[in-house]
């Protein structure tokens, strides 16, 4: 369930601005302020269930952008590839007597995982 929440303000952080400003402000509403489809209903003066449908669309419309795209993907990819060359330099940082082979070899592995981010 956080996953798929996580997930989907993902999605709206990269693709939010391509949605339209009723879209957007629903998901805002209910992503980022919290409020349910009642109390959104309330404030923009549409039914629950208009609420509902418009917030289904654009997820779905925000699932199919990544699809074509995918910017969060790519994105997630990238930050555990930085976090994983983080982890290795951190290792050659603070382990006392080192062999130099090991360190290249280490820092080979850092150039690979550098390579798959271009």
């Amino acid at each position: 369930m956080i996953e798929d929440i996580v997930k989907k303000t993902l999605l709206f952080d990269f693709y939010g601005q391509l949605l339209t400003d009723k879209q957007r402000d629903i998901m805002e509403m209910y992503y980022t302020d919290d409020l349910s489809l009642s109390e959104i209903s309330e404030q923009i003066g549409i039914s629950r269930q208009g609420v509902y449908d418009t917030l289904k669309r654009a997820e779905a419309t925000l699932i199919e952008y990544e699809s074509r795209l995918g910017l969060v993907d790519k994105f997630l990819q990238h930050k555990s590839i930085l976090s994983e060359i983080k982890s290795m330099l951190d290792e050659i940082l603070n382990v006392d007597g080192i062999d130099v082979n090991e360190i290249k070899e280490m820092i080979k592995s850092i150039k690979n995982y550098i390579e798959k981010l271009e």
